[in-house]
């Protein structure tokens, strides 16, 4: 038998640069979900392991203990391949709203648990909410039937599975210790593996929209959650994608649900190109890890066809349905739309749009009333902007660049001048960004983190 771990101890030992083994881990994590070890001591815990990092084997420690801090889900029964998708966070981000429907209705179990909006970045379950009726917190039992009736479902974290995280992560974010890439990856990961899933897709955003700025920083998160997510069984791979820009034309939570089932309905505006593109290319992963197609680009086509016979539509539907949601909302979506104001900004001199700082760009639709500055404040599900040019296009002066939907006309005058502090017009085009930029297989991620210095 062991000796009886005390806290402070553990406190001390990562105060002092030292590495904690498993036991000691799942110790703190413990007390942490059932409430033993109080919040200014694992406060301070994860002021030392930010301030000294933790390991490789910490991280996939972490990860694991967190869980199995709480119950798990178990989709045996489904009778399918179970994969997911996680994007760490961007604006206009609505991929979710195509890649699950997608892979399900090729074949594939796709359980997914959303993440409401914080700071600059949306919501999916706030947009999903803004359809009347439909329901995000289904119990396990629900979500089930949901995944057997449909494919796919979209929830939101139910209390008992990975409450650890729920104890760490509002820590962390009222300590200043939110930016350590072990325990975003822990805490991304740990509800993930807890869904059951046999492979998952993570979107590591780029660009001045990212949640990480610097490449590196993005790099190594990448890395390191493919690596961990591989050692705990699940087959992963991680896509740098961009987010130097809006991703769609739409930002906001009902607009952006609109943009998304204008796509699953077979139809290709050009602002939503990239947004397509990049559905297919990850919901083609998921296909492929999901043993549904013999390579990525094969996985894309299925997906592809899925989009033009109708049948992801049918899914998206299907699930809509089940979760409560009132699809009378899609018969006619530009009238259920009542924005409290609207005002449409214009170009203020002739040029090309050569740069848009994305996160200021998060910050004018929150600031319209669609997202949220403090946790469990409401949404506006009519809220948002709707972007009419993008990087590289040829603008004149007086030409629509953007339309905003506020909440009210007193909400307009912020949002407005952020759009043209974060805008960039010169006599040049920009230079063109790749959608992906990179992809970490788990041998690419091992010989990163080989490589890497941390």
């Amino acid at each position: 038998m062991h000796a009886p771990f005390h806290t402070i101890d553990l406190i001390r030992k990562k105060r002092d640069g030292g590495s904690l083994n498993a036991g000691e881990i799942g110790f703190l994590v413990s007390g942490a979900a059932d409430g033993s070890i109080p919040a200014e001591q694992l406060s301070a815990w994860l002021m030392a392991a930010f301030l000294r990092g933790l390991s490789l084997d910490e991280t996939r420690a972490l990860t694991l203990a967190m869980r199995d801090s709480g119950e798990q889900f178990s989709p045996a029964r489904l009778g399918k391949a179970v994969v997911d998708k996680h994007s760490t966070g961007g604006v206009g981000d609505k991929t979710s709203f195509l890649v699950a429907p997608i892979a399900a209705a090729c074949g594939l179990a796709v359980p997914m648990i959303g993440g409401r909006a914080l700071g600059h970045t949306g919501g999916t379950l706030d947009k999903l909410e803004a359809i009347p009726g439909y329901r995000t917190d289904l119990t396990l039992s629900e979500f089930e039937t949901v995944l057997a009736r449909c494919g796919a479902a979209i929830v939101s974290q139910t209390p008992a599975l990975v409450p650890a995280d729920r104890v760490l992560y509002a820590l962390r974010d009222r300590t200043g210790t939110v930016e350590s890439p072990g325990m975003i990856c822990a805490s991304i990961l740990s509800k993930k593996l807890a869904e059951g899933l046999d492979a998952l897709v993570l979107d590591v955003k780029t660009g001045s929209g990212a949640f990480l700025r610097k490449q590196e920083d993005a790099e190594y998160l990448a890395a390191l959650m493919v690596a961990t997510a591989e050692a705990a069984g699940t087959r992963t791979v991680a896509l740098m994608t961009d987010m130097s820009q809006p991703l769609g034309r739409c930002a906001g939570n009902w607009i952006e649900l609109v943009e998304s089932v204008e796509l699953l309905r077979g139809n290709r505006p050009v602002g939503s190109e990239d947004l397509r593109e990049l559905s297919l290319v990850l919901a083609g992963w998921m296909i492929f890890l999901g043993g549904q197609a013999a390579t990525p680009e094969q996985g894309y086509a299925r997906g592809e066809a899925a989009l033009a016979n109708g049948s992801a539509l049918g899914v998206f539907f299907a699930m809509v349905k089940a979760q409560g949601g009132d699809l009378h909302a899609f018969d006619d979506p530009i009238a259920f739309h009542k924005p409290g104001a609207t005002r449409v900004m214009e170009a203020w001199e002739n040029g090309f749009i050569s740069a848009m700082d994305t996160t200021a760009l998060g910050w004018a639709v929150q600031r319209l009333g669609a997202g949220r500055e403090k946790s469990g404040e409401p949404v506006d599900p009519h809220a948002g902007i709707e972007f009419h040019a993008r990087c590289g296009a040829r603008v004149e002066q007086g030409q629509p660049l953007a339309t905003l939907y506020a909440t009210s006309e007193a909400m307009l005058a912020e949002p407005l001048a952020l759009l043209k502090q974060a805008i960039t017009i010169s006599e040049n085009p920009p230079h063109e960004v790749p959608l992906v930029s990179r992809i970490f297989t788990r041998e690419a991620a091992e010989a990163h983190l080989r490589d890497t210095v941390r």
